[in-house]
């Protein structure tokens, strides 16, 4: 299984940034995509969901209304669309997959796969 993370780079705030991660060897439809970030100095934290097979979203509330997550099923692609950006929201952002329907974010500890990150910079 492999997840590749692009779409970082540097946006000024209140730009938007789009993030992909595209998947090969996963079966998809079962499995949930998250996206994590993690800022220099803190811990990996999960900031949104989309959950197999019924795709539910999930969000922290550091970013609901600002971020939206989808699932493309014809290219095995999640995207993370990301809005109104904070400088708090810079960080290195890793996509994530594990198998089973979620009812909420997941911990690091439950994610079965990980994508190599892209590094989101924000500058105020």
């Amino acid at each position: 299984v492999q997840l590749v993370e692009s779409g970082g780079g540097l946006a000024r705030t209140g730009g938007s940034l789009k993030l992909a991660c595209v998947t090969s060897g996963l079966a998809f439809r079962d499995a949930t995509i998250a996206w994590f970030r993690q800022a220099p100095g803190k811990e990996r934290e999960a900031v949104s969901c989309v959950s197999a097979p019924d795709l539910s979203q999930y969000y922290a509330e550091s970013v609901k209304g600002r971020f939206f997550i989808s699932k493309d099923y014809g290219e095995e692609t999640s995207w993370l669309q990301m809005n109104s950006l904070k400088p708090e929201d810079a960080g290195e952002y890793y996509c994530a997959s594990m198998y089973g329907r979620r009812t909420g974010l997941p911990q690091s500890s439950e994610v079965q796969f990980w994508g190599k990150g892209t590094l989101v910079t924000v500058s105020s």
